[in-house]
């Protein structure tokens, strides 16, 4: 998933550094101040690749004796950083833009044929990032064994622990969503000869800058923080161990994503009576062995089995 997830990216920062300068070229030319938010916003996406791809170098480090659990942490914490430093700024930049532009009524505003040329470039740039993203994420979910619906991809969205890859299908949506709003307003402006219009896409992408990195800052906030598996994932363990015909009871099972993979796992059990210990040991391997079929890319050494006797 790692692989992919550099993948989705490296696909999106290429995409969007040529974008990007040609957005600054076509806003420079015709002076339309939703070219300028969609600069910004393109120029945001650059520096937010950049961000995201170290992180995941950062998450590959080894664990150390200061972090003994490892750098997995690393991809939520730079994504945090694109939602709330990358996307809130280029929001406000945008926003600013666009509001300055209704009081003042004074900016120039001249041919914008280039401006359509480049927003219809950053069209095929921007849909092929989200379809290779796209690709990448439907595959966690045929990787798990479940068929891709539209009901699942809503599910998969809500749970998914890879928030570089969230963060890439939210900034091309976001981009692909913010050049409709400026081909409209540039089109309007155009016929109507009044720039005001232009003025209200700058703020409408801006606005739907800063409600992405709300949620992109609310996702990884949860995951800096400690989030658990999913509750599907945690029924399923569940049900598996109860029924190892050894186990008496589940007492508790605590959990906590290290990364997007990787999750440290606690668990107490209650067997029955009369088991050696050759027997308790193989219930043990059978716990780790059920953890590791519903989330099998973790540690196995994050993984602690404590058993109780009655």
């Amino acid at each position: 998933m790692v692989t992919g997830s550099k993948k989705a990216v490296y696909s999106a920062l290429f995409g969007n550094l040529g974008i990007a300068i040609t957005k600054f070229i076509a806003a420079l030319m015709s002076g339309s101040v939703s070219m300028w938010a969609e600069a910004y916003h393109s120029a945001s996406d650059t520096i937010n690749q950049i961000l995201l791809l170290v992180g995941i170098k950062a998450s590959a480090k080894p664990a150390s004796h200061l972090h003994q659990f490892g750098y997995g942490k690393s991809q939520f914490f730079w994504s945090f950083i694109v939602a709330t430093m990358i996307f809130g700024i280029s929001g406000v930049l945008a926003l600013e833009q666009g509001i300055s532009s209704l009081i003042n009524k004074e900016h120039h505003f001249e041919d914008p044929t280039l401006n359509y040329i480049v927003l219809g470039i950053a069209v095929v740039f921007e849909a092929n990032a989200l379809r290779i993203a796209y690709k990448q994420f439907t595959k966690s979910i045929e990787h798990k064994g479940y068929k891709v619906t539209f009901k699942q991809l809503i599910l998969e969205f809500r749970e998914s622990k890879d928030t570089t890859i969230l963060t890439v299908i939210v900034e091309d949506s976001a981009a692909l969503a913010g050049i409709a709003i400026a081909a409209l307003g540039i089109f309007l402006t155009d016929i109507t000869g009044n720039t005001v219009y232009d003025a209200i896409s700058s703020i409408f992408i801006g606005c739907i800058l800063m409600a992405f990195a709300f949620f992109l800052a609310s996702e990884n906030r949860g995951l800096l923080i400690g989030e658990s598996i999913t509750r599907r994932q945690y029924k399923n363990i569940v049900n598996m161990i109860k029924e190892i015909p050894e186990v008496n009871r589940l007492v508790s099972m605590r959990t906590m994503h290290l990364s997007p993979e990787d999750v440290i796992v606690g668990i107490e059990v209650n067997l029955i009576d009369n088991l050696d210990t050759d027997r308790i040991e193989v219930v043990t391997d059978l716990i780790e062995q059920n953890v590791m079929k519903v989330i099998p890319h973790t540690n196995k050494d994050h993984i602690f089995v404590e058993i109780t006797r009655s």
